[in-house]
């Protein structure tokens, strides 16, 4: 059955009355997390450290090349990366950073079956990445940013946000961005920025077929793209699973 069948089959099991509306259902197989009726992240009961969305493999793909020690996340949601990186690698630390306590609540109640230890810190991206003092930030080798979006009302908005997670992002280490339902020009208007921005990483991108998510990766330069092996050492990702992600990562686009 298809996920949008399993959505229609829904029931709702829990409603926030903050000011952004915050909805949990579920039905037999999955349980999803919505924002003013928007779905923004999908478990799988039975397997919760399963991906269930298209755009989650696309932010994944830097875990073909490397091996990461410690993760920061900004934007918390349902934890679908947070359980699976976990999952993967147990020994991984992920932190993630989100503005809303509420939707820490909600994660901590109904999308940790497995209590997974995911550092949780409640803050705004900006502000946390313009900590002077932090020991995840400096030590992260992947940064993962889904709030873009929260932040593009602005030209200045947007440019404050980037050089902040440029600003931390070290030479060896990766960022990822997820940019939903954003129209080509501000699409290409990231892209610009990022370019203008970083120059000694590799600037990638998918788009996702039949969804509104682009995903963009910042890798780094001594990463051989082009050479991407059948088999690595160097990956936390099963054999099979490995071979799969690498047809995925095919697909992916230059922006540099």
């Amino acid at each position: 059955m298809k996920l949008n069948q399993h959505v229609n089959q829904g029931q709702l099991v829990y409603l926030s009355n903050t000011t952004d509306q915050i909805t949990i259902s579920e039905n037999a197989h999955y349980r999803w997390l919505a924002f003013d009726d928007v779905i923004q992240s999908v478990m799988h009961l039975r397997c919760p450290e399963k991906l269930t969305l298209p755009h989650h493999y696309a932010a994944l793909m830097p875990l073909l090349f490397f091996q990461p020690n410690q993760v920061v996340e900004l934007g918390l949601g349902g934890g679908n990366l947070s359980r699976f990186l976990s999952a993967l690698q147990p020994n991984v630390q992920v932190t993630s950073i989100e503005l809303s306590q509420a939707v820490i609540e909600c994660f901590q109640h109904y999308f940790n079956p497995q209590q997974q230890q995911i550092v949780i810190e409640n803050s705004e991206a900006l502000a946390w990445l313009q900590q002077s003092q932090c020991p995840a930030k400096s030590s992260a080798d992947w940064l993962i940013c889904d709030v873009y979006q929260h932040h593009a009302n602005s030209f200045q908005s947007r440019v404050a946000l980037l050089t902040a997670l440029i600003d931390n992002l070290q030479d060896d280490a990766c960022l990822t961005l997820n940019l939903p339902d954003l129209d080509d020009q501000e699409i290409n208007l990231c892209l610009t920025i990022l370019r203008q921005l970083q120059s000694s990483h590799h600037i990638i991108y998918f788009h996702i077929p039949r969804y509104l998510n682009v995903i963009i990766h910042l890798l780094p330069r001594h990463w051989m793209l082009d050479n991407l092996k059948k088999r690595s050492k160097t990956s936390y990702l099963p054999a099979t699973q490995y071979l799969r992600w690498r047809k995925f990562f095919s697909h992916h686009m230059r922006a540099n």
